[in-house]
């Protein structure tokens, strides 16, 4: 049985940990591999620094430095061995323009993150949720 891969994109070393918490509740093995940007993640599916990587879901951050979420999925979708890959948008940005520019992207879905790590009133169950519910299902399906 294939172990499933997550290739999480995210600049923010406290909103890498957060998910990394959420990810180790699955209590399934899973291959976990990080990117600070959408250019390191390109050179990690292009295999440009070793073996391509085919990830099962793609966790992305929408604002980051030298290549943002949304320039990251464009060249994704654009790429014929990449563009059919799962990508969720995980942001704090509720502005309706990135989630329209998102969403014509072909993104799975939208995840807003908490926006108070020390507080996490805002959206508490967020990142936990998607990972028991949707994030379980998707890794599960793909690795049977």
């Amino acid at each position: 049985m294939k172990t499933p891969t997550i290739l999480l994109i995210e600049d923010d070393e406290l909103d890498t940990i957060s998910v990394e918490r959420s990810l180790k509740k699955l209590e399934i093995q899973y291959e976990l591999h990080t990117a600070y940007n959408g250019l390191e993640a390109l050179h990690l599916l292009r295999g440009e620094a070793g073996k391509a990587l085919y990830p099962d879901v793609i966790l992305l951050d929408i604002n980051m430095p030298r290549m943002n979420g949304i320039e990251f999925l464009k060249i994704i979708r654009g790429d014929e061995k990449l563009k059919d890959l799962k990508v969720f948008i995980m942001t704090t940005s509720s502005e309706s323009n990135d989630r329209i520019n998102a969403e014509n992207l072909g993104i799975s879905g939208y995840i807003i993150k908490p926006l108070n790590y020390t507080d996490n009133t805002k959206r508490p169950d967020s990142m936990d949720a998607f990972v028991q519910f949707h994030l379980r299902k998707i890794l599960l399906d793909e690795s049977v």
